[in-house]
């Protein structure tokens, strides 16, 4: 079975905005065996929907959904679920998990200190 990571950002009009997360997608993707692609909620592309189907294009068969958020609020607790409903039914070739926000990660908080510290100098 082949498989792949989705990086899910929010999504913004920003070009400014979205650049950090290019970046974090061609950083992680040379560093990456796993096929890494990145996707935006709304308000830019490509969409969740878009590269859920280039993906299936491709021939993969899974994909796991890594949320750039720090908490499960809203958007994670129903719209996201609802757009990875509709994928499964629009693309049953692709079988679509959707991870815990990177805030939820115990590493996320240790890298968050790591950050912290270099920057106070401590």
């Amino acid at each position: 079975m082949t498989k792949a990571l989705i990086l899910l950002a929010h999504g913004s009009r920003d070009p400014n905005w979205r650049a950090p997360f290019d970046a974090l997608e061609t950083t992680l993707a040379q560093r990456q065996d796993t096929p890494l692609r990145l996707a935006y909620m709304e308000l830019c592309s490509p969409s969740l929907e878009q590269v859920v189907a280039d993906l299936e294009t491709i021939g993969i068969q899974q994909a796991d959904v890594l949320p750039l958020f720090f908490a499960a609020g809203r958007h994670l607790r129903e719209d996201v679920p609802s757009q990875i409903e509709a994928l499964h039914d629009a693309h049953s070739g692709i079988e679509l998990t959707l991870l815990a926000p990177i805030g939820d990660h115990p590493a996320f908080i240790d890298a968050l200190v790591n950050i912290i510290e270099s920057r106070s100098g401590s």
